[in-house]
């Protein structure tokens, strides 16, 4: 996979487009989150059918991606949650945007997660509503993006569960793990924890633009790579 870029490059190209005027922050947000759905669909056709999706969203932007594809989803006839990690007040606007929206839908649910330490209690309830329910299709991962500088020490209970819960095969009738731009807990330096939790593993991993150099780093956590034009 050739012309991995840095993170900050990225950003500075998502920042020109927007200071152009030639598009919005939350136009690149609703692509992102469109795109996502395109390249599930695409690779397993079976799940436009529909199903039950659980998407993590984190306290950024990644975070506001998944609320688009959790709304998407919604929109097609899914059953979705989300489990929310971060602060709703502290959202960054595109993703408080978002977030609102996806409080609009009427066949929504979320649940919150403690910030910053998720209580084990909650990642029992996290497992068993993903993996103990066989009409689970898909576990999206929308927590962090390219922007992580620290290990999701927080997050681990929710980590170790899906880690421990992942199917390499990715049967039908298994969830699908998903991860939006990049398997959370992955910096350009590779993962930033160690052991087992740190980083969620994924069956497919989408990408915006480019491939990062953070997929070449981590590259055993992204499973298929599929990179989607946003029109930067």
């Amino acid at each position: 996979m050739p012309d991995y870029l840095r993170a900050d490059a990225m950003r500075a190209l998502e920042k020109a487009a927007i200071d152009s005027g030639k598009v919005s922050g939350a136009v690149l947000m609703e692509r992102a989150g469109e795109s996502v759905l395109d390249a599930v669909f695409t690779k397993w056709p079976a799940l436009v059918t529909g199903g039950q999706a659980i998407v993590l969203c984190g306290p950024g932007n990644n975070g506001g991606d998944g609320f688009v594809v959790a709304r998407l989803l919604d929109s097609v006839g899914w059953s979705v949650t989300v489990y929310f990690y971060g602060a709703v007040e502290k959202l960054p606007d595109d993703a408080r945007l978002n977030h609102d929206r996806w409080q609009g839908c009427t066949g929504g649910k979320t649940v919150l997660l403690d910030f910053p330490t998720v209580r084990q209690e909650q990642a029992e309830a996290f497992e068993k509503t993903a993996y103990r329910s066989s009409e689970t299709s898909l576990v999206i991962d929308a927590l962090f993006g390219i922007g992580l500088t620290r290990p999701l020490d927080g997050l681990r209970p929710i980590l170790e569960v899906a880690e421990k819960s992942f199917v390499t095969s990715s049967e039908l009738g298994t969830p699908r793990h998903v991860s939006i731009d990049l398997p959370s807990g992955l910096s350009e330096d590779g993962p930033m924890g160690t052991g087992f939790g740190s980083v969620f593993q994924a069956h497919l991993t989408v990408t915006f633009h480019r491939a990062k150099t953070a997929h070449r780093k981590g590259i055993e956590y992204c499973g298929d790579i599929i990179v989607q034009d946003i029109g930067l």
